[in-house]
């Protein structure tokens, strides 16, 4: 029998295009202040139950919160663009009102979570979750019985959550994808499943702004 590997996923830290609800997709888009801090605290946070492996996005947000975790662990970091957020193509770069206002009937595609749609020169649903799956399912079973750290976005931590639960693409969002937020799940060779969501304990005891359900679509 394969044993489980435990999988820590972990979004990147605030960016101001978090904050200004601005499409970041595959641009590369610093952290913020406010990132920083609390990547700095999810690393703390992880200290306690240290990975045995840490895979990040090589997009900078993802990748400077992965610098931090990397920091007090003590463990190298490997890159893998199958990590990346789902690329938004032309839509990259604006805000979802702008989306809204400029491609009205394209925007309810991807308001209605419509598997098939991508934006002009942008990934299908269907797509980037098949990427994002297969790519968590190889470093998952690089690591068998071991811990494993992904750090990426906000989209990709939605597809994790959708596999592990057997969600369909297209049911609406009921769980939320905090800045920083540690996730938890196991992998055998019969797929994911869930153990803990969204634990922001870390970031307690100062004002830091959490990204909505609706800002986590910006990732």
């Amino acid at each position: 029998m394969i044993e489980a590997t435990r999988i820590i996923a972990v979004r990147h830290g605030e960016t101001a295009w978090n904050v200004d609800t601005r499409l970041q997709g595959q641009l590369d888009v610093p952290l913020n202040d406010t990132g920083r801090e609390q990547a700095r605290r999810a690393a703390r946070a992880l200290a306690h139950d240290p990975p045995d492996a840490i895979y990040s996005s090589d997009l900078s947000r993802a990748f400077e919160t992965a610098q931090a975790a990397a920091a007090v662990l003590g463990r190298p970091i490997t890159t893998d663009t199958g990590l990346r957020e789902r690329c938004f193509g032309i839509w990259e770069g604006h805000t979802y009102a702008e989306v809204e206002q400029r491609w009205p009937a394209e925007s309810e595609q991807w308001r209605v979570r419509n598997p098939e749609f991508g934006p002009e020169q942008g990934e299908t649903l269907q797509g980037f979750f098949d990427r994002v799956v297969a790519t968590a399912t190889r470093l998952a079973a690089a690591h068998p019985g071991q811990t494993v750290l992904l750090v990426a976005h906000g989209g990709v931590l939605d597809c994790l959550y959708r596999a592990a639960s057997r969600m369909a693409l297209n049911a609406p969002r009921t769980w939320e994808l905090p800045n920083t937020g540690i996730n938890r799940l196991l992998y055998t060779g019969n797929g994911f499943t869930l153990v803990g969501w969204a634990d922001v304990h870390h970031l307690d005891g100062e004002a830091l702004d959490e990204s909505s359900d609706a800002t986590a679509r910006f990732a």
